[in-house]
């Protein structure tokens, strides 16, 4: 299996020169990230949010892509600092905040992911990415923040989106499938709304990031981009082989 350096600069980068495809993990084994690395996704996202992994099996997940040099990110359904600071020392690549409807939400998030004086994330060296103490302290406070991605998925916003987008995201992440649902499963008022945050998006220079069950799928203007899940790709594959069975 290849080894890739990644990490949040890393992926941060790549967006501003090209599109990053990766994939939801909602199953516990550590073989969906090994698959989904060796299969060419730049990116998985480890989903605290809509699945059954409990966060044991998100930090086991996200420690083995940090050992492996791949990139994880970590879906939360909100922000717990304790929380994000755990899945931060286990390996993580970026937070991905579900939700977002106001500034403060993604200030808070810069708060628990940055340490003092930008932020108030806690610090520790007893943990992978500070090589359980191997790491000077120093350098360790110093290192680049991860990726923060905010998903942007009410028809509308407490804030406007551009001071959402400003308060210090890197992702506006399209949650095309609340959208649908919230308007009615309206196309036209869904893809206005995506319009929306696809120019707010360009007006912070903030990449614009969305969820498709398939590639065709892939909204314009998009570099963040999470083609399904490894649950629907095995359900898919598993179908396709009882049908060619057949």
């Amino acid at each position: 299996m290849g080894r890739r350096k990644s990490n949040g600069p890393g992926l941060r980068e790549s967006l501003a020169k090209r599109t990053a495809v990766g994939t939801f993990v909602k199953l516990p084994a550590l073989e969906s990230i090994e698959i989904v690395e060796s299969a060419g996704f730049d990116f998985a996202i480890v989903d605290l949010e809509h699945s059954q992994l409990s966060e044991g099996d998100a930090l086991r997940l996200i420690h083995h892509s940090h050992a492996m040099g791949f990139s994880a990110v970590a879906r939360i359904a909100a922000n717990d600092p304790g929380l994000v600071n755990r899945l931060l020392e286990a390996g993580a690549t970026g937070i991905q905040l579900s939700t977002v409807v106001a500034a403060e939400q993604v200030r808070d998030l810069v708060r628990a992911t940055r340490y003092a004086p930008a932020g108030r994330r806690s610090v520790s060296l007893a943990h992978p990415v500070a090589g359980y103490g191997a790491t000077p302290l120093p350098e360790a406070v110093a290192a680049p923040p991860p990726l923060l991605v905010g998903q942007i998925e009410t028809a509308e916003t407490e804030d406007p989106l551009d001071q959402i987008l400003a308060a210090g995201l890197d992702v506006a992440f399209v949650g095309v499938t609340d959208l649908t649902v919230e308007l009615g499963f309206d196309a036209d008022r869904v893809n206005a709304r995506v319009d929306e945050v696809r120019k707010a998006a360009d007006v912070a220079g903030v990449a614009l990031g969305a969820f498709v069950s398939e590639a065709s799928q892939v909204p314009e203007g998009a570099r963040y981009v999470a083609v399904s899940s490894d649950v629907s790709l095995l359900r898919l594959a598993a179908a396709r082989a009882v049908s060619d069975g057949r």
